[in-house]
């Protein structure tokens, strides 16, 4: 049974009742709203070894799921439990230290950074580097933003070769 979400971002009070500012902020797209609910879904996965069949009715009686990106959600939730296998082999390459020794929140966010630059093309590589480092600081320690930066780039080349290269080889802009 799923009996608890994410903790609070590490800003915030630890009150119980207190929602994560990155639910509450009025201007978030859709879809980041449903990576954020995607990352709480993998948390439970992580910490609770819940299955996504709990995981995903749980998560979708949340507050402000109503505003999520619904299948990108179920996209990432399902396929990042489904295909954790997959994203794991892809983030051991980068990372410094065994992925039993990454914390739930970065173990998540890895994956949902994968599994986006994998099976999301429509979301450019940046895009999806950018999305992951909002959601380390939001939810994650101090620097672990700074830790998915890295490795997420690191990836990047060779899961996304053709836009790394592109980018990289287009001129600065003034």
């Amino acid at each position: 049974m799923v009996q608890s979400s994410m903790p609070p971002a590490a800003s915030e009070s630890s009150d119980a009742g207190v929602q994560p500012k990155a639910l509450k902020h009025p201007k978030k797209s859709a879809r980041t709203r449903a990576r954020e609910f995607a990352l709480q879904g993998l948390y439970q996965h992580l910490v609770g070894k819940n299955p996504a069949e709990e995981i995903d009715p749980f998560t979708r009686d949340l507050m402000g799921f109503h505003k999520a990106d619904a299948a990108h959600f179920d996209a990432l939730l399902h396929g990042c439990i489904a295909q954790a296998a997959v994203l794991d082999t892809h983030i051991a390459q980068k990372v410094d230290r065994p992925l039993a020794d990454l914390s739930p929140i970065e173990h998540g966010v890895l994956w949902i950074g994968t599994y986006e630059m994998l099976h999301c093309a429509d979301v450019p590589w940046r895009a999806v580097i950018n999305e992951c480092i909002e959601l380390a600081k939001e939810f994650g320690g101090t620097d672990g933003h700074k830790y998915v930066n890295a490795v997420l780039n690191g990836l990047a080349p060779s899961l996304r070769p053709d836009e790394v290269r592109a980018h990289r080889a287009a001129p600065a802009a003034p």
